[in-house]
């Protein structure tokens, strides 16, 4: 590169350029322009998940996207009356929740993990907590870390 000053300085006409560049590539990426519209935090996602499924944890775009989708869905009016329940559910219990919504599962679907229809019911309210007989045996069931469901 041809600097200005020296060996390891960027000119003027550079660093304008570069900053010309990075500015019209933040303009095309959803929710990175200060936009909060619905419809940007549902291109987000879609972006983010096509990340995902390409194997693209690596992409510098992935941690700053996943940051803007995060606190879209922390400050949005639409998501406040989830964030004010889910502030006081332990996090194993909301990620199982998540679960459930996800896949359209039932209390009764998860007895054979989590014991009878009254046990199953008493962890998704709160009244016992998990065991980690029911954390492994959930882990198994989704294929996902066990320490979801401990630090969620």
């Amino acid at each position: 590169m041809t600097t200005l000053y020296g060996k390891n300085q960027l000119n003027a006409a550079s660093a304008e350029g570069i900053i010309s560049a990075f500015g019209n590539v933040v303009k095309i990426i959803p929710l990175m322009t200060g936009n909060k519209s619905e419809t940007e935090y549902h291109q987000a996602l879609e972006l983010i998940e096509y990340l995902i499924d390409h194997d693209e944890l690596d992409n510098p775009l992935f941690e700053p996207l996943a940051a803007k989708i995060a606190e879209y869905e922390s400050s949005a009016p639409e998501f406040a009356e989830l964030n004010k329940a889910l502030d006081g559910i332990p996090g194993g219990i909301a990620v199982l929740r998540t679960i459930m919504d996800q896949l359209g599962l039932k209390a009764a679907d998860l007895e054979s993990e989590l014991g009878s229809k009254s046990n199953v019911s008493n962890i998704l309210n709160g009244r016992r907590a998990l065991t980690v007989h029911h954390i492994k045996a959930l882990s198994e069931r989704f294929h996902i870390p066990a320490e979801m469901f401990i630090y969620g």
